[in-house]
């Protein structure tokens, strides 16, 4: 299974590297940064818990998945319309779509429902530029992701991804706030694992706002004082030794990443794939 939508700093090509060191059972799993959920597939697929917390700070993503759990044929009938338009089109045609599109996301969706605006999110998203969610002040504040390659054949979306997540959502408790307010009512028992896949330093959230320094000692504060849960804060190794001066009795573990979208390096042949380096701090 995958992700429902591509997302800026998704754990799909991390996972092989957690692999030796996940937990061996899970019972309740809790992600209070999700974005596209990679390592949620992954404890559904292979750990069946009992319970689960997904969390992010973004609403509008948040829409998408409950509505998909909660109103999903409204979801799917909305999303078809737009699909039914767009698939017909040339390219030229698509991207003025798109636009129109956008525009009526970010100017005229209070006559939508919640499901058919997640719906109408969730097109623009399929079709936007991979793995980017913008806002900006000529979109309203809202989504204002460029037009993608608009290259899709037969269809925007894999149907069978969006009701394996409609099933697995059925088990999720699913919140929209502060990543503190989420972990506050997580009690610190075995079998409990918590996720941390925050903005990287020196990043800017979904809303423009930098996740700074602080925010970032403040979940390195977190995993110390754990000690039950198994705690992962996964982050981006800016060379400079930040989390090892920090991390005290923490393990620290670095894994090499190819990033292909965002950080490609220029050289005189075009654009190349820039090579970088992921941590992953751990109380266990």
């Amino acid at each position: 299974m995958k992700p429902l939508f591509i997302w800026a700093g998704g754990k799909n090509k991390m996972l092989k590297h957690y692999l030796p060191i996940m937990p061996e059972k899970v019972e309740t799993y809790v992600e209070p940064f999700f974005g596209g959920g990679a390592m949620f597939i992954h404890i559904v697929q292979n750990y069946k818990p009992k319970n689960l917390v997904i969390n992010d700070v973004n609403k509008d993503i948040i829409r998408v998945y409950n509505s998909i759990k909660n109103n999903l044929p409204e979801f799917l009938e909305k999303l078809d319309s737009y699909c039914s338009v767009f698939l017909p089109m040339n390219k030229e045609d698509r991207k003025k779509y798109y636009f129109e599109v956008r525009y009526e996301h970010a100017y005229d969706y209070e006559k939508w429902s919640e499901a058919e605006e997640a719906a109408t999110l969730y097109f623009l998203m399929k079709t936007g530029f991979n793995g980017i969610f913008q806002v900006n002040i000529n979109t309203n504040g809202r989504y204002g992701t460029p037009a993608g390659l608009l290259n899709q054949k037969d269809s925007v979306y894999d149907l069978s991804v969006v009701k394996w997540w409609h099933e697995a959502l059925q088990n999720t408790q699913i919140m929209s706030n502060d990543w503190k307010e989420c972990l506050k009512q997580i009690p610190d028992v075995e079998n409990t694992f918590v996720f941390l896949d925050p903005p990287y330093r020196s990043s800017f959230t979904t809303y423009g706002q930098i996740f700074g320094d602080d925010e970032q000692e403040r979940l390195l504060k977190y995993v110390k004082s754990r000690n039950h849960t198994l705690s992962f804060l996964c982050n981006r190794d800016a060379g400079d030794g930040w989390f090892e001066e920090r991390i005290g009795n923490l393990k620290i573990d670095k894994f090499p990443v190819t990033y292909t979208a965002g950080r490609r390096k220029k050289t005189e042949e075009g654009f190349e794939a820039k090579p970088a380096t992921e941590v992953l701090i751990r109380n266990k």
